[in-house]
């Protein structure tokens, strides 16, 4: 069994099918994770999203701040943007089953025989993987209870509370959960977040800094693979984290990695995948 990683899709299924024809993908014994963002802003939302759903057994996915934007969409708690292309998803006759299996989806996957964990952001230098899993597991309770879900995805939109605080309850302590998990990029030591700057390492604002390159990081040694952050076009000095959003959405080439031998292979379907 082989286990690939694939960076954001975000709606671009056609490199996606072209990596899994290059390493001749078998659904039976392999398996796909994925980082999160499956679908928005790429001309293929509906039919990626149709077609993970086909291969669910196989799959593997965490939540990307893309998909729960789908999911407020869908229960008429958001507005499309103008550049959304989720219309199709909201519109399509199967739209209930596709989003309802949304739903069931993770924001923190764990590995423990691999010892590796797929988040779609990241991890909060604050926070170990065992906490990370359990205010994890808070979110992904509320996302399947009908009873609670409105009121969250009503609620989980914007900056503030800007940092962890244990005392939180109620919207404001899932609000910077989700953050921390789907929109992170830039952190101080203590998990303050920036959700502002969204360029590359080098744009970093004053005591601000990349969440992955703080010393004291709880994770630091732990095998992390994330995407989100397309201006990092992958490149990730980090030992043990690896970035996988390479912009794919932007025209860049979408990036797999395969986790078994630790081989990097792109396609941007316009000539042969390579590899390095």
């Amino acid at each position: 069994m082989a286990i690939y990683a694939v960076g954001d899709l975000q709606g671009c299924l056609t490199p996606l099918k072209c990596l899994l024809d290059r390493v001749s993908f078998d659904p039976s014994k392999d398996r796909l994770w994925l980082v999160g963002d499956l679908v928005n802003r790429g001309p293929q939302s509906l039919e990626t999203l149709r077609f993970l759903f086909s291969l669910r057994d196989s799959v593997v996915t965490v939540l990307g701040n893309h998909d729960l934007h789908l999911l407020a969409v869908a229960y008429d708690i958001e507005r499309l943007k103008k550049s959304d292309t989720l219309r199709e998803i909201i519109e399509a006759p199967d739209r209930d089953v596709l989003i309802d299996w949304l739903r069931q989806q993770k924001l923190v996957h764990y590995d423990a025989d691999r010892d590796i964990a797929m988040v779609h952001a990241g991890i909060p230098p604050q926070w170990s993987l065992k906490k990370a899993l359990s205010l994890a597991a808070e979110v992904e309770e509320v996302l399947r209870d009908d009873d609670r879900l409105l009121q969250y995805l009503d609620g989980m939109y914007g900056n503030e509370p800007a940092r962890w605080n244990g005392n939180l309850r109620g919207i404001k302590r899932l609000r910077v959960i989700t953050n921390y998990f789907t929109r992170m990029r830039f952190c101080t030591a203590d998990g303050t977040l920036d959700l502002k700057s969204k360029e590359g390492v080098g744009s970093a604002p004053d005591g601000f800094a990349p969440w992955f390159s703080h010393p004291k990081r709880k994770t630091r040694g732990q095998k992390i693979i994330f995407g989100h952050w397309a201006a990092l076009e992958g490149r990730c000095d980090e030992p043990n984290v690896f970035a996988l959003d390479t912009g794919c959405v932007w025209g860049n080439r979408l990036r797999m990695l395969n986790l078994e031998t630790g081989e990097y292979l792109h396609c941007d379907c316009n000539d042969e995948p390579r590899t390095e």
